[in-house]
């Protein structure tokens, strides 16, 4: 059970220490779209995004979206955040990960991934040996499919919790 947890775990991603990130090597972070970025249906980021992403990349990091959701819903927040981005990736299936690696010449420790899902974001992120990034959902609306994620997340974050592994609420960088 120690593969859904995840290295680090914040509040959402205005709460990431990216300073951090680079002192341990990450040259790039990977996010997840909906419920990470921006509430599902939501389309397109907000300024406050907008703005986060671009302190981020003057930071010197590699910005990319990895995202299940299709090219249509991941398009405008290619466009307005001005980053790259990899559509109906299917994690925590590894080979949209694998491709970026290749593409973008990273190794996996240089490489972060941030979602608000252990059974895709997080799974995804430590089966590649990536540093995992775990942030709460933005909302509770969620995809069908992401509903009965929750149901099984929910039990794995018990069991987590009652082996002292991980718990909701505790953040840590």
């Amino acid at each position: 059970m120690e593969i859904f947890v995840p290295d680090i775990y914040a509040k959402s991603i205005f709460d990431i220490n990216y300073d951090k990130l680079i002192d341990r090597g990450i040259k790039c972070i990977l996010f997840d779209l909906d419920n990470t970025i921006a509430p599902k249906g939501v389309k397109s980021p907000d300024k406050k995004t907008i703005e986060l992403f671009e302190q981020i990349e003057e930071k010197g990091l590699k910005l990319i979206i990895v995202s299940n959701s299709g090219k249509k819903r991941v398009t405008p927040f290619k466009e307005h955040l001005n980053i790259d981005a990899a559509h109906t990736a299917l994690k925590p299936l590894k080979n949209k990960y694998k491709k970026i690696m290749k593409i973008y010449r990273f190794k996996d420790n240089e490489i972060a991934a941030v979602g608000d899902q252990l059974l895709t974001d997080v799974l995804g992120a430590n089966r590649m040996g990536l540093t995992s990034i775990l942030v709460n959902q933005i909302s509770v609306n969620d995809f069908v499919w992401t509903k009965m994620n929750r149901v099984i997340e929910n039990k794995i974050f018990k069991y987590l919790e009652k082996h002292s592994l991980f718990k909701l609420g505790e953040y840590y960088d």
